[in-house]
Order: C-alpha cells, then structure tokens, then sequence
C-alpha cells in the first residue's frame, strides 16, 4: 500500500503491561522481565513496539527504592533503540506524561481528530465483513451511511467511527437475536406436546392403558412434527440471513438518545411545513408569537443558521397566563415528541452572585463540587431537549455571561470540565418586562381595538424597554423576541374547549360521558376571563364549578359506568351548574 519502504516489513508488536507486572512479588522481578523485553526488541530491530494507555507507563512496577517502567524505557528510546507508538486520551497525557518532561520530549506527540462522515464510511465498510460474519446479517451500502450520518447527527457526547461501529454492531445483535426466535407454530405445538403428555400421565394413574397407548402415539406425532418444522426453521435460517436496514438503525439510535424512530425517519420538511398547525392546537390567541417561533425553527433546520449554535433562541414576553410556559411545553412536544423534554429553570432562584455555580456546578475546592450544576446535568441526560428559563430578568447579571456562551457558541463547561453540547435545544426565556403596559395598553398606544398595526407598535416598545433592562449583547444573540397577545373572551371560550377536552377524557377512562351546553361555556368563560391573569382563572373555575361537584356526585353513586351527562347552568341556584343525565347506564 503507502507503507515507506524504510518500515515495510516491520513487525508491530503489542506490549501488555498488566500481564509483564502481573505476578512480580519481589523486587527486581518486573525490572528483569521489562529488560528482557528491551534487549528482545533491541536485537530484532525491525519491530515497532505498541504501548496501549500509554499513560500507565507512568508509575508501572515502581515499589520502595525502584524505578518504575516510563524511566527504565528513557535510555533506550534516547539512544534510539527502541522504535514505540503509544496511545492515550488528551485527559490522561496532560495528567500524567506532561508532568514528566523527560518522557514527554522522548515522543512526539500525534493528536489523533475524528474521522468526518465520508472517512467513517470508508471504516465501516472495511469493517463490514466481519461483523456481517458475525451477526449473520446482511449490511448494505445504505446502511452503513445511515449508521455514520444518525450517529454523528444525534449522538454527541461521543465520537466517530466509534459510535458508528456501536450502532451497527447492537443492529445487528438486535436482528440476530429476533432471527434466533422459533416460529410461533413450533411453540403452539409443543404447548400441545405438553399437554398431551400430562393427559397421558393421568391415565396411567387412572389404569386406562388404551387411552395412554393412543395418547403416546398422538405424543410421538407431534414431536416428529415439531422436529420437521425445526429443521425446516434451522436450514431456512442457515441460508437466508435477514438484511440490516434503516430501520434497525434509526431504532438503536433513537433508544440511545430517546428521540423517537418516527421522527427520525419522518421527512423532517412536512413536519416543519406543518408546525403552526400542530402548535395552534394547544396555544390559543398567540398567531404572531407561534409564526415568528416556526419561522426562526425553520431557518435554523435549513441550514441557514450556524450549525454551533442552539436550534433556537428566544424572549416570550408578555402577561402572565397568556401561554408562554404552554407554547415552549406544545414545541417540547413537537419537536422531540415528548413533554417531559421541558427543562424548566426558575431563575428567581439565581438572583446572588453565588448562585452561578448551581447552574454549572461549583468550582474546586468549593463545598459541593462532587455534585453537577443543575441547567448542566439537566442538559447531559437530555441533549434534545427545549430549556425554558423563566422570568429572566430576576438573574443575577453573570448568568447572563453564563448564557453568552451558550447562545453563542452552543455549549457549556461544567465543574468535572465536561462539554455540556446545548447545539440541539431550543433555549426559550419569559420576561415580564412591559407585561403591565401590554395589559393596560394606554400608556404605549393599545386603544382597545386589537389590531395589528397597534399590536406591532406596543411590540416595539416593549422591545425598547428590553434594551434597557438588558444587555445589548445578550439581545444581539437572540433569534427574536416574541410578545404575546393579551387574552380576549374569545380566545378563553377557545381554551375553556381545551381543558374541557382533557375533563372528558379523564371520564372516559372512567366510561363515562360527559358534554358541556352553550350557556355552560359562556359561565365558564365569564367566570374564568380576567384581563390581568390569563387563562389561569379559566382552570380555577373549571376545577371549582365541574371537578369539585362531579367527583363528589361520583363518589355518592349518583353517577355510574356508562352514563351520559350534560353540564348546564342552574336554574334554581345563582353562580352554580348543575348535571343532568341524559341516557343512564342499564342495569344488570
């Protein structure tokens, strides 16, 4: 190949240091076999020695009044004699060889980077044969793409080819072991086989010999029947090995990051195309804020944002109970298809100076440095993920430092010095900074007729009021600042819907049916619309005026399995519904 020919037929030799230590109980036994290695490689000069852990060399054998292995090689490595490759991680060289720099000068040190994707191929298909020889499956071109692409795009906190020829060879395990199962026939009939023979056995007790004769016979039948269909499994599975596909790939990564299969392999542009629809489904009233949020998530999927940086980064402003929590809740769910891929950070709780190290741990040397800071290790177990960090302007002014990086270069360093990789969240922020003017609306413009040239001049001012609470580079990192709708009556009708919808379900599990009137929804809307508060009051009343009296009807027996119910306003008492039977349950 492109060997030189200075080190063609050179002999690469692998030295084990556990084994040259092990058993050395006196003194001088390890000095004499590590010499004895020496003078082996000195005579033989077309020999390169290989040294694993290189590091290790570093302290190997060396007892009261010896010297360990790292300063016996010295000498001969100086003079030449001895031609050494060693490998270690970066973490260790710096910890151990670096200190030593009369070792470390001896080597000349090689920094090893990752392969990119196209190289990863190359590897894996070099590799191809023998793990197809041993899964027994077949691993097509495409597959191996797949393994190298998935694997760099979604797992990150380890490196290529490595986590690539992980991927393949727990595949191919995976397909291995579901090939390895017996068809669902020769199960059914060896439970028959079972059967038979414990049939037959009480007969025998019972003395009635004709039925255990005839029993054996069907016994023998089945277990020629079950032989036959075993060697007919074993000679299909011997010549047809099952092929690795995509599939089997894009499941062992999603298992690994949690991210699920069908959003790995569902074309991520009609998910994209259609994301306000699915956003409007939980989020009511806030049309600007859900398309400036989907056009910033789009621009980023496209490729036309850094690729360092976070998915995307952004400030809802805006009164309390509009929607801010539940529309970063609603893109967790979106984009990762999972709620509980929310990481909520309250940042009341980083109003001190102090308060930093929780956010990335504590320093060394500091009480609480053995444990991880909280924004840090949330990030770790879930790199995909949406971080919500509410009511920003409560933090002490070095978080925000902290945040820089973050949305910057798209990563954090924790206490123990790892890279925390943020490259893959959605980095949300709530404020109420202009919260109150949005609501009264006079002091910025808003005379009450919600249109949208008002609602664009209340948004850039409350803008202009960020500006002066925060910093101009934080902003400046920012994909967009998103202020939100105050709530009108309509869209309370809207989320009464919404939340009425989960009551419903929760009954259904119960077999119960229940439907709300006209009348009703406007007494919730009216008893559950408040200007300063939101939608939280709408929960309230739901709670107070339905979930309260209906648990207790339900407790009483005045409602059963089955039965169908319809919520309408009282006729008899003020500020009260009342729930009426439509079609009972029949009775046993």
């Amino acid at each position: 190949g492109d060997c030189p020919d200075s080190l063609r037929d050179n002999r690469v030799l692998s030295l084990d240091m556990a084994a040259v230590i092990a058993g050395t109980k006196y003194r001088g036994q390890f000095e004499e076999r590590l010499k004895a290695v020496m003078n082996e490689i000195a005579q033989n000069k077309q020999v390169i020695l290989f040294i694993d852990e290189l590091h290790t060399l570093v302290g190997a054998g060396a007892a009261e009044g010896a010297i360990d292995a790292s300063n016996m090689l010295k000498p001969a490595l100086a003079r030449g004699e001895l031609q050494c490759v060693g490998a270690s991680t970066l973490n260790e060289y710096r910890k151990y060889i670096e200190k030593d720099g009369a070792l470390e000068r001896r080597f000349q040190t090689v920094v090893v980077e990752p392969p990119s994707i196209d190289e990863t191929v190359q590897i894996l298909h070099g590799l191809r044969k023998k793990y197809e020889d041993h899964h027994r499956v077949n691993i097509p071109d495409e597959t191996l793409v797949a393994a190298a692409k998935l694997s760099e795009r979604y797992i990150t906190d380890r490196f290529l080819p490595d986590k690539a020829i992980d991927v393949i060879d727990e595949a191919g395990a995976r397909a291995r072991l579901a090939a390895q199962v017996p068809p669902a026939e020769v199960a059914e009939l060896k439970e028959q086989l079972e059967a038979i023979n414990t049939e037959k056995e009480a007969a025998v007790r019972d003395q009635n010999f004709e039925r255990a004769a005839s029993l054996r016979d069907n016994e023998r039948d089945l277990q020629a029947q079950i032989r036959r269909k075993q060697e007919d499994w074993e000679q299909r599975r011997q010549s047809h090995r099952p092929t690795l596909g995509e599939e089997e790939i894009a499941f062992i990564v999603s298992r690994w990051t949690g991210i699920p299969v069908m959003r790995l392999q569902e074309a991520e542009t009609s998910r994209l195309l259609r994301m306000e629809d699915e956003l409007h489904r939980s989020v009511v009233g806030q049309d600007e804020a859900i398309k400036a949020l989907a056009r910033s998530i789009r621009r980023s999927r496209a490729g036309l944002k850094d690729p360092r940086r976070p998915i995307g980064s952004f400030i809802f402003s805006g009164p309390t109970g509009v929607g801010k929590t539940e529309l970063a809740r609603s893109l967790a769910k979106f984009l990762f298809a999972d709620t509980s891929a929310l990481i909520r950070v309250d940042m009341s709780e980083y109003m001190e100076k102090f308060s930093v190290s929780r956010l990335i741990g504590a320093p060394p040397g500091y009480v609480g440095y053995e444990d991880s800071g909280t924004l840090t290790k949330a990030v770790r177990r879930k790199p995909y993920s949406v971080v919500l960090l509410d009511e920003i302007e409560k933090a002490h002014p070095d978080v925000f430092n902290i945040l820089l990086q973050v949305l910057d270069e798209g990563h954090l360093t924790d206490n123990y010095g790892r890279v925390i990789d943020f490259k893959n969240t959605v980095v949300i922020m709530t404020s109420n900074v202009g919260a109150k003017d949005i609501t009264r609306g006079k002091s910025l413009g808003f005379a009450g007729n919600d249109s949208r040239g008002d609602f664009e001049r209340i948004s850039e001012k409350v803008k202009e009021e960020m500006g002066r609470v925060f910093n101009p580079e934080f902003l400046n990192r920012l994909d967009d600042v998103i202020v939100f709708h105050p709530l009108g009556k309509e869209h309370i009708a809207k989320i009464a819907s919404i939340l009425f919808a989960d009551v419903q379900k929760r009954l259904a599990e119960e077999e119960i049916t229940i439907k709300l009137s006209e009348a009703a929804t406007a007494f919730l809307v009216d008893h559950g619309h408040d200007e300063h508060y939101g939608a939280r009051p709408l929960k309230r009343a739901i709670q107070r005026y339905i979930e309260d009296p209906l648990s207790e009807k339900i407790l009483l027996g005045e409602f059963s399995k089955g039965d169908e119910i319809e919520v309408e306003v009282s006729t008899t008492e003020k500020e009260k519904l009342e729930f009426r039977v439509l079609s009972p349950a029949p009775q046993a």
